[in-house]
């Protein structure tokens, strides 16, 4: 195993575009790291210089101890799950999972030996002699895998390996990959657009928009500390809402009224924008002993979703909509629609599935001051974390 590092790694095209920018970034040894971010982030890109199937424009990259700049992929001691499985269909799973071994002259005892070994981890004995065409997409997946792991690398590499599942299986598969990279402790980069999975599998997770990274924290930090509007809004589903906002003297005032900021941020002033996750709304009827250290106001509900274990309700506010360049280009980033609060003023609670709010009609809702994020408008930092600059 070995651990990997970026230097000021950066990727540019010939027409001067810049794929991946200045990148520092330091992936432990044995460690899951995620790379999560927007089509055209760079991540991909990113995961392929670790290859050697992209050049490195810029910058030093190290896997272990050596730089590998320069190496061609089969010296770099990696293995590499793709997005489309990349398997032989005319090979059996045996076959299919030994084949790296082969063309590297193991002796045949040997490749037996480890090709059986993947095989009983990953559930697959059962089907070492059939063809890729008579499996599922699950199991083809798993032997995809398998002969990844049969070749003992110092890094796995996996490109959005689950994104051609279908839900259910993608949650099954999640699972199946986080106990396999545990039980190998095998430096693993996955590559993702989907934050669940980000949030989910990996120890720590690189947010990349625009070829930069942008936070590189644990799933519980990027949640609860932000550094910026596109990773407050990136990270969470539903997504963050957002609020214009006005702060003096400890309190801020939002579309909904004036709350008091808390304790971290009541030095904050002037026009800022406020981010309020929906699960930090609820019905006050069923806060109950917590009800007095929030705030309460009515809002008219426009849609109720009920998922069984929560609703989500969309109501409407009142008061000049959120609005910066960071978030407009948020919106675009995450697919071109709007945010929960956008130009329409509408946001979304998380709310009890307990809840007996009404479609079409008011409800009291609570909001805890306390998770209240603070951002300023014009460069998009957390008011919370200014002081820290992008890992």
């Amino acid at each position: 195993m070995a651990g990997i590092q970026f230097d000021g790694v950066t990727k540019r095209y010939p027409d001067g575009t810049e794929a991946v920018k200045k990148m520092d970034l330091s992936v432990e040894d044995g460690e899951f790291m995620i790379l999560v971010g927007p089509s055209g982030c760079g991540k991909s890109t990113a995961l392929r210089m670790i290859a050697g199937l992209e050049d490195i424009s810029d910058g030093e990259l190290r896997i272990g101890e050596n730089a590998v700049n320069d190496l061609a992929p089969k010296d770099r001691d990696i293995a590499m799950v793709f997005q489309n499985y990349a398997l032989y269909p005319h090979m059996t799973v045996r076959d299919n999972m030994g084949f790296a071994l082969k063309l590297a002259k193991v002796d045949k005892a040997e490749i037996d030996k480890k090709v059986e070994a993947a095989a009983e981890t990953l559930d697959l004995t059962q089907h070492l002699d059939r063809k890729p065409a008579n499996l599922s997409g699950g199991q083809r997946q798993r032997v995809a895998m398998g002969r990844a792991i049969v070749r003992d690398p110092a890094a796995f590499l996996m490109d959005e390996p689950l994104s051609n599942l279908d839900a259910k299986l993608r949650v099954q598969m999640r699972t199946e990959v986080s106990r396999l990279q545990q039980s190998l402790g095998t430096t693993t980069v996955y590559v993702t657009h989907d934050q669940t999975e980000a949030m989910t599998l990996g120890d720590r997770v690189a947010v990349m928009r625009g070829g930069a990274l942008q936070q590189v924290a644990t799933p519980k930090e990027l949640y609860a500390d932000p550094v910026n509007l596109f990773v407050a809004g990136f990270i969470g589903s539903p997504a963050m809402n957002f609020f214009s906002a006005e702060a003096e003297n400890g309190k801020v005032r939002l579309p909904m009224g004036e709350v008091d900021l808390p304790q971290d941020l009541s030095g904050a002033s002037g026009k800022l924008i406020a981010g309020i996750r929906p699960e930090d709304f609820e019905d006050a009827d069923l806060v109950g002993e917590h009800r007095g250290s929030g705030f309460e106001f009515e809002a008219p509900i426009e849609q109720l979703e009920s998922m069984g274990s929560e609703i989500y309700a969309y109501f409407k506010h009142e008061g000049e909509a959120a609005s910066s360049d960071e978030l407009s280009e948020l919106a675009a980033d995450i697919g071109g629609g709007d945010l929960p609060s956008d130009a329409h003023g509408r946001a979304v609670a998380r709310l009890d599935p307990a809840s007996e709010v009404r479609q079409g009609e008011k409800a009291r809702l609570w909001l805890d001051p306390a998770r209240i994020h603070l951002f300023d408008p014009e460069s998009g930092h957390s008011l919370r974390t200014r002081e820290k600059e992008p890992a």
